[in-house]
Formats: structure tokens, sequence, C-alpha cells
């Protein structure tokens, strides 16, 4: 994969895989447009990733003023690859199940969550405490110190024409989120609540009434959206599970 997926080098790369090893599924991205994927999908690919710059811990669009608004590449993105029967995998700006809902009823048809699934105790990496918080440390495959393991060949192709690295993500700390044992069980019924309060009763309905222009999204104002979240308290404490 790479922050610009609709390249040269992936497209060649995708048709090297599928002309040498055409049993295997290669998925491709990332793409933000239907013109990136469609170039994409004619390489042969089989699924797409979807989002640039709009990670936990990804700067692209800050450094290199490009990318997209997730929710608008995810649907563009799906609708089009949908004709070719290509999934798409949503990647990047998951912060909650509200998130995973909103993407799978875009049309994506599963979504990574970097961030999300860092801070479990199956991920990798030692637990430390900052301020009496557990945190675990998360770093972007953009940032320096992941392009001196190696991941600079995703940003930079000709390394000695191109000496300086310019880092397109940051290294931070996630909270402890525990175990995936009761991480995972309850994403899944955060999302099954999602699609029960909108009156649909499995991912596939939702597609189907997102094409049909039966399921509709709305912009919400900045007063909405301090409304709709936890808002006229001194202080509360917010736990997951």
């Amino acid at each position: 994969d790479s922050s610009q997926g609709d390249s040269i080098y992936q497209l060649e790369m995708v048709a090297f895989l599928k002309e040498n090893l055409p049993s295997i599924d290669v998925i491709a991205g990332n793409v933000v447009t239907p013109s990136q994927a469609h170039h994409l999908i004619e390489a042969g690919a089989d699924g797409l990733r979807v989002g640039m710059g709009i990670g936990s811990i990804c700067t692209t669009q800050e450094v290199c003023a490009v990318g997209r608004a997730q929710a608008s590449a995810v649907y563009h993105v799906s609708k089009y690859a949908r004709k070719f029967g290509v999934p798409t995998i949503a990647d990047g700006g998951i912060k909650s199940t509200g998130h995973i809902t909103k993407a799978l009823c875009l049309g994506a048809g599963c979504v990574m969550m970097g961030s999300m699934l860092a801070g479990t105790d199956e991920a990798p990496g030692e637990y430390f405490y900052q301020d009496g918080v557990r945190l675990k440390r998360y770093r972007g495959m953009g940032s320096l110190e992941a392009m001196g393991s190696g991941s600079e060949k995703r940003y930079v192709w000709d390394t000695a024409a191109t000496a300086v690295k310019v880092a397109q993500g940051v290294s931070g700390a996630v909270t402890d989120k525990g175990t995936l044992r009761r991480y995972i069980p309850y994403l899944m019924q955060g999302v099954r609540h999602g699609l029960q309060d909108a009156g649909i009763r499995s991912v596939d309905e939702a597609r189907q009434r997102l094409y049909d222009s039966k399921l509709r999204f709305e912009i919400r104002s900045p007063a909405a959206q301090k409304e709709g979240g936890v808002h006229g308290l001194h202080s509360y404490q917010k736990r997951l599970y």
C-alpha cells in the first residue's frame, strides 16, 4: 500500500502480482476518488483501501495538501467499485462504534481501526504510565521513527534522489483498551445498536437502502454536533464498558 495508491509503481506491482499469482487476492490503495479506483481496478485489484490523510497519526493533508473527507471518499469510491464487484476498506478516521456504523452504511465492506486497537493488550508494545494514565506507544507509518525502520518505501521511491525525508505522520500514545476478548464484543454490540436505531436489520440492508436513496445522511452544524455529545455537566466519567 501507499499514501497515494494511484501511481505507476503500484499499478505495475498489482499487474505483476495478478499475472504471476492469479489465485491470490490483492488489496491496493490508498485512494479517495473513483478515477484513482478505476486505474487500480483495471490493473487487477481485488479490493481497495480508501482514505488519505485522515488517520489519527497522519499528517498528509497538512504536509502535502492532498486528501479528502473520509465519508465522501468512502461513499464515492465504494459506489464506483461496486459496479465491478470490488469491495472497499475504510482506512482511517475510525474513533468510535458510531464511525464504524457510518463507514459500513456508506458502502465500505469493512474498516481499519489502527488507533482503536493499538491500546489493547494484544497489540505490540509495552505499557507505560504518564500522569497516572496507562498508555501504549503508537506511531504512524509516515512518521520519521517508522521511516527509520523501513516504511519510507511507502512514501519515497527513489532514495538516491530524495535524501531528505518528509514525515507524513507522528508518533504518540493511546490509552489502555484492555483485552480484545472484551473490546471486540463491545464494538460489535455498538454497531448492532447503531443499525437498530436506524431501523436497519443488517449491513446488507443498509447498503441496499443507501443505493436505493432510502438511507440518507445529513450535515450537522457545530451547534448540533455539540448538543449531540455530552454537555451541560460540571464533570463526568466516560466508560466504554
